[in-house]
């Protein structure tokens, strides 16, 4: 046994340290069920493991890979046979909730969705919701900024996170777990963490904000024929509900079909399938009051012209209907030998002339490919999903088609799900030389060694 892999059984405890057919027992992810790669696979228990275990790792030089739930689509965790992995699934104590601070403490290994039951017990809601919320970990979210289905509202993970705690590559304990919003005191180095992408240290305890736990939800699907429409749509919608909008995520038509269709498990909620679909969902505090002011809000939208159809949620199982549309992926998995996925933001005026751009050139590169979208149009935010009937394509050369027109139209490559390796070639299509630059000097003054999540985002 080499002298590192010692030192950490030592620091850690031998059921900490996992090697051989122990790690070899693990997928790499979600989405890559092949035996996880790596030199040995650390389980700590505490921060001060954490901390013990970083030092030990940088004095070796022993580069170091974070593990969160495993789904994320970036391969932001992937690793190599040299790499000492870390994860956090053992440090999942929740703390009580504040009710006067409306705040919540909890270990970077919790997974979302019982941080989510635990805030709901106090009668308070997580504001950040997604459809991994079962598999997510704190950790994990914070390090990528996820984002999910009510940024609209809420705004992305780096809104809710008020305080944390992160060990450096060199060990060191940043402890900033401030419990309220304003701390005006220098540089907010929580931000620094904040969709780093475990490059910059290591998460390991987090203060998030907390709201009122709603006590009505209003849930409606619409069919729209001119994405012209949409815009206005959300402008009289935001404006007639004020901050009660939660919701507005859109669905092409051909993802609409995929997802309602013979290989779904969900089933259609339009007799056909409109051009465009638009699931919307406010939440309040005045179950009538809410009610009658969706339905009279979705009437005025009616009257104002754009909607070829709505179907208003009757029940909690019509709203999950709604949803399994919008959240479902296993007809992709039964009908495509693979799928490339981007996640990419656009402004609202450049959804619709980029994505006929890639669909038009990925007919000419890839015939027997298909083009499905979806995603957040409330803020920006679409999902693509290209399924491949044959798997020899070339997924490099699909990637450059599609990012290759966001740049066109001036979006991002990446909105939610970060770099990772997979879209490290096409930062500098998002980021200028000059902001990249900025990072990397961030990341050599942090981690010197380069040890943390080597070669995620950027090169040194």
């Amino acid at each position: 046994m080499d002298s590192l892999i010692s030192a950490l059984r030592t620091a850690l405890g031998d059921d900490s340290v996992l090697t051989g057919e122990r790690l070899a027992e693990r997928a790499r992810s979600f989405w890559d069920p092949r035996p996880l790669a790596g030199r040995a696979l650390l389980l700590p228990r505490d921060t001060a493991a954490v901390s013990a275990a970083l030092r030990l790792c940088h004095e070796a030089r022993q580069p170091v890979t974070p593990l969160g739930g495993g789904t994320n689509i970036a391969s932001a965790t992937a690793s190599g046979e040299h790499d000492v992995l870390i994860s956090l699934e053992r440090m999942r104590g929740i703390g009580p909730v504040d009710l006067a601070q409306q705040t919540v403490m909890m270990e970077a290994g919790a997974l979302l969705e019982t941080v989510q039951e635990h805030a709901a017990a106090a009668g308070l809601k997580v504001p950040v919701d997604l459809g991994a919320r079962g598999s997510c970990t704190i950790g994990g979210m914070i390090a990528c900024n996820a984002g999910g289905n009510q940024v609209l509202r809420y705004g992305m993970t780096r809104d809710m996170v008020l305080g944390l705690e992160a060990v450096l590559a060199d060990g060191t304990v940043l402890n900033g777990l401030t419990p309220y919003l304003k701390n005006n005191t220098g540089y907010d180095l929580k931000q620094w963490f904040v969709g780093s992408e475990g490059t910059l240290g290591i998460v390991t305890r987090a203060v998030l904000r907390l709201y009122p736990a709603p006590r009505s939800r209003h849930t409606a699907l619409l069919a729209v024929d001119d994405f012209s429409a949409i815009a206005p749509l959300l402008l009289r919608l935001r404006a007639r509900f004020g901050g009660l909008l939660t919701s507005f995520e859109g669905m092409w038509q051909s993802f609409y079909e995929l997802n309602s269709g013979e290989q779904a498990t969900a089933l259609p909620i339009f007799d056909a399938a409109p051009p465009w679909s638009v699931l919307i969902e406010i939440e309040g505090q005045d179950a009538e009051a809410d009610g009658a002011l969706f339905e009279q809000a979705l009437a005025e939208a009616w009257e104002a012209g754009g909607l070829a159809d709505a179907v208003i949620a009757g029940s909690e199982a019509d709203r999950l209907a709604m949803w399994a549309i919008r959240e479902g992926c296993e007809a992709e998995t039964k009908l495509y030998a693979r799928t490339d996925q981007f996640d990419i933001s656009l402004a609202m005026n450049a959804m619709l002339p980029c994505t006929e751009a890639i669909r038009s050139a990925l007919a000419e590169l890839a015939p027997d490919s298909d083009l499905h979208v979806f995603g957040h149009l409330g803020d920006g935010n679409l999902h693509l999903v290209v399924g491949h009937r044959r798997a020899e394509i070339d997924s490099a050369e699909v990637k450059q088609l599609v990012y290759q027109r966001v740049a066109e139209w001036h979006g991002s490559v990446s909105a939610e799900h970060g770099i990772g390796l997979d879209k490290k070639a096409y930062l500098p299509l998002s980021r200028s030389a000059a902001e990249i630059a900025a990072m990397r000097a961030i990341k050599q003054a942090l981690d010197p060694h380069g040890i943390l999540n080597p070669g995620k985002i950027f090169d040194l």
